[in-house]
């Protein structure tokens, strides 16, 4: 069976979810053979085991942490000329984050290959992987494949299930020859991200958003209440950050974040195009709007036509109760 590349997003050996999501997707299309950099690298070995890798190619060094991209990628080519020279390879596959697409297009044009990005699933075919896709915001699926050497595709957070599937798991050094750009861009300083307690935004199961009807940054207490009940993140309009009432880092839509969890709450979101763009692929979508004709409902699972100050705080009690 051909062997996957999977490139693993983690946090000094704290393997992140959307890797675990690819591992996933890998195993429909071959043997996942993950590949962990930098700091805490072999650290990754059981939890990518766990989760179907037959083998983990590593490798540390100054370079992955004190510059930027390059150094990842000259590892993982080295990965795929490792792995390619002893079998057959079907894609290599990378999570769907900013740096992780950079780290895919700069690979790919090394490799000569074509390039899937944002796939939401990801299926065996006759003449290699098959990526769906969203389009046009998500007014369209498509299905695609890359007709010129290894696919390389990365794949959106909450795209796939978290499946536990033991496997070998051995651990490999992985040797990395890095080029003359590789120390082009040096990072030289960094700031810890202030903690909320709550899940990454893109990558989380439930959000919870808020937009211009929350009419105020000291409303969105409402919308916390309701996500920290649910154990969910915080996302907000465009309009409730162009207003100043919720950080731009929470921004979801066409230039903000793009999310696709399980349960996506809009609160007091009219539902422009822009803002669909950001989220539409969410398996499930609820929305509470006191006008009825907000464009917002055509979109919808389930919608409540209502002032969010009144269901909203009743929805949040009701989960607390239920919860004990």
């Amino acid at each position: 069976m051909a062997e996957v590349l999977v490139y693993v997003d983690h946090v000094d050996g704290a393997v992140r979810k959307p890797t675990l999501e690819l591992l996933t997707l890998a195993r429909r299309i071959g043997e996942p053979v993950a590949v962990a950099l930098g700091p805490g690298a072999e650290a990754t070995a059981p939890a990518l085991a766990e989760h179907g890798a037959v083998r983990v190619l590593t490798a540390d060094a100054p370079e992955f942490a004190d510059y930027l991209v390059v150094p990842k990628v000259d590892a993982l080519q080295a990965a795929y000329e490792a792995v390619s020279s002893g079998g057959s390879l079907a894609a290599v596959l990378v999570p769907s984050s900013a740096e992780g697409k950079e780290i895919a297009a700069r690979l790919a044009i090394r490799l000569g290959s074509g390039i899937i990005t944002d796939a939401v699933d990801l299926e065996a075919g006759d003449e290699g992987p098959v990526a769906t896709q969203s389009a046009f915001a998500a007014a369209f699926t498509t299905k695609s494949r890359v007709s010129k050497g290894t696919p390389v595709i990365t794949v959106k957070p909450n795209s796939a299930p978290v499946e536990a599937a033991p496997a070998a798991g051995a651990v490999e050094a992985l040797s990395v020859t890095f080029g003359d750009k590789a120390t082009g861009t040096k990072v030289v300083s960094r700031t810890p991200r202030e903690s909320t307690g709550r899940p990454e935004l893109t990558e989380a199961a439930i959000v919870v958003s808020g937009g211009r009807g929350v009419n105020g940054a000291e409303n969105f207490s409402v919308i916390e209440a309701l996500a920290d009940s649910l154990g969910a993140a915080v996302g907000a309009s465009r309009a409730a950050v162009d207003a100043g009432w919720y950080p731009h880092s929470n921004q979801v839509g066409q230039t903000g974040k793009s999310v696709s969890p399980q349960l996506y709450i809009a609160s007091g979101i009219s539902g422009a195009i822009q803002h669909r763009a950001g989220m539409q692929t969410s398996k499930t979508i609820v929305a509470v709007n006191k006008d009825s004709e907000a464009p917002i409902f055509d979109l919808v699972d389930y919608g409540v036509v209502g002032d969010l100050f009144e269901v909203v705080p009743q929805l949040t009690d009701e989960i607390k109760a239920r919860k004990g």
